[in-house]
């Protein structure tokens, strides 16, 4: 059988058994933690085992070489810099049992699959350093359509089934397929009777297995969807040709065709943005110095109205700067340096000015919170904010400099950043955190909404029940009775750790 016919088999056995990971670990654990991490790990170790025997090239020579010799050691490591982002991929699996936000594991998912995507098509070949804006989701499409093909082509075309027959191997291979086929319904048959018969060895198969009669159609989903995922991930990443990222054009960033700005048209939108910005910062200092007073009399709002009325259209203002200067950049022609001069010199402005309004809105986040407390929208909101102000610095480094091709990666980079920031800062416990103080000062604390929020704030919540206010503390000592009387799961697949403090933390209580 040739290596590449070999190398995709044995693609389909990792596929199967991850499959098999991947129905145990996710599908059938009670929540998401470590059995995320644990079937991303084992994705990734697959992946780093197989390249061990890609071909470097499909040459008669290659061909002719006794299966696996030539290419092992030859071409073992991944040379493109998806491999970069498949270790991020597993970093972020790692976060599934980090945190028990929900928020988080949410975006860790995102995290997930956005790295899992590009890294598939950039393994062994292409780069990500220098992809023009388009092309991340461009790419993520490209690399979902070959996730959806892959299967079949790994399972109808890439291996030589008739070539199975031929090799020294076969009939033992072919024998012991056979007896797989045999066994199986015989483990199902009898593995049920069995369980049925003796409860302590039923309660020993549910907890490896998760082994309940009934099932084996659930179970046998799960294995092929996760194998699905692992089949298309494998074949894209490792057997089809290496092509890396699509390419629109020679600076990757699509072609303009017959639409094209000059210094006119730039001039005029970019100087007329300056001008709307400029107002508004105007008025944000005189209202900065003004104070309550001068709100109040202009507005006809509470100073803490006019902070709720304005943080989120801010936020939607300073996401839509981004996109309009990539684009009014983009009709730029290359040849044109009177226009990208002009860009600069209105667009840097334009920029500092942004700042301006985002430090506005910042402001009007810190008066909300002192008004309302902290909740997890305006968090994520606030980390989004911080997000943007890396990519407008980055934006000033790269593009502003005629390095527009790193902008992407930056921008993915520093995204990524700041969701191991938000890791690191414990979000659920740092909302709890803020909220206690202010009740300690105001005497105002929204107990139902402290309750509600997820493990990570328990622990936090339970040590500043003494500092509370009587009212606030009665309040949430009876909404958390609830909770701390909910036995936590003990099944090891959904272990996280954030759960498991909270379960400490509330099985200390329960012992008081």
């Amino acid at each position: 059988m040739r290596a590449p016919s070999r190398l995709a088999l044995w693609a389909l056995c990792a596929a199967l058994l991850i499959g098999v990971l991947g129905d145990q670990l996710i599908l059938h654990a009670p929540d998401l933690g470590m059995g995320g991490f644990l079937w991303v790990a084992a994705l990734a170790a697959a992946t780093v085992v197989l390249a061990r025997w890609v071909p470097e090239a499909e040459t008669p020579a290659a061909e002719s070489a006794p299966a696996l010799q030539v290419e092992r050691g030859r071409h073992g490591s991944l040379q493109g810099e998806g491999r970069w982002l498949l270790a991020a991929a597993v970093v972020f699996a790692a976060c599934l049992a980090w945190r028990a936000s929900p928020v988080l594991q949410f975006l860790n998912l995102l995290a997930i699959g956005l790295s899992l995507g590009l890294a598939a098509l950039t393994l062994r070949d292409g780069g990500l350093s220098r992809a023009g804006i388009l092309t991340y989701p461009l790419g993520l499409v490209l690399s979902a359509a070959h996730h959806a093909a892959g299967p079949f082509w790994l399972l109808f075309s890439d291996v030589d089934w008739k070539g199975l027959s031929r090799g020294p191997g076969s009939r033992r291979a072919a024998a012991a397929l056979r007896g797989l086929v045999i066994a199986v319904p015989l483990l199902l048959l009898f593995g049920s009777l069995l369980a049925a018969a003796d409860a302590v060895f039923a309660a020993l198969l549910d907890r490896a297995f998760v082994w309940r009669s009934g099932s084996w159609l659930l179970h046998l989903f799960g294995t092929l969807f996760f194998g699905f995922l692992a089949a298309g991930f494998l074949r894209t990443g490792l057997i089809r040709q290496p092509g890396g990222l699509p390419r629109l054009d020679a600076s990757g960033v699509g072609e303009r065709g017959s639409f094209a700005l000059g210094p006119v048209e730039t001039g005029v939108v970019l100087g007329l943005l300056n001008l709307l910005f400029l107002a508004f910062v105007l008025v944000q200092i005189r209202y900065l110095f003004g104070g309550a007073d001068l709100v109040m009399a202009t507005a006809g709002l509470t100073y803490a109205e006019y902070a709720r009325s304005g943080f989120f259209e801010l936020v939607q203002v300073t996401a839509l700067v981004l996109p309009v200067l990539l684009a009014l950049h983009w009709a730029l022609p290359e040849e044109d340096r009177a226009a990208h001069r002009l860009f600069r010199r209105l667009g840097t402005p334009l920029i500092a000015l942004l700042f301006s309004v985002m430090a506005s809105a910042v402001q009007r986040m810190w008066l909300y919170v002192l008004e309302y407390g902290l909740t997890e929208l305006r968090l994520y909101a606030t980390a989004f904010m911080v997000w943007m102000a890396f990519l407008f610095v980055w934006f000033l480094a790269t593009v502003m400099r005629g390095a527009r091709e790193r902008f992407a990666a930056g921008a993915l980079a520093g995204g990524l950043a700041v969701l191991l920031l938000l890791h690191a800062v414990n979000p659920d416990a740092l909302i709890a955190r803020i909220n206690v103080a202010r009740a300690v000062e105001t005497g105002r604390f929204d107990a139902g909404y402290a309750a509600s929020l997820g493990p990570d704030a328990l622990p936090v919540l339970v040590e500043a029940l003494d500092r509370l206010p009587d009212p606030a503390r009665a309040e949430l000592e009876a909404r958390l009775e609830e909770r701390i009387h909910r036995p936590p799961s003990a099944d090891w697949r959904a272990w996280n750790w954030g759960r498991a403090r909270a379960a400490q933390v509330a099985s200390s209580l329960r012992t008081e």
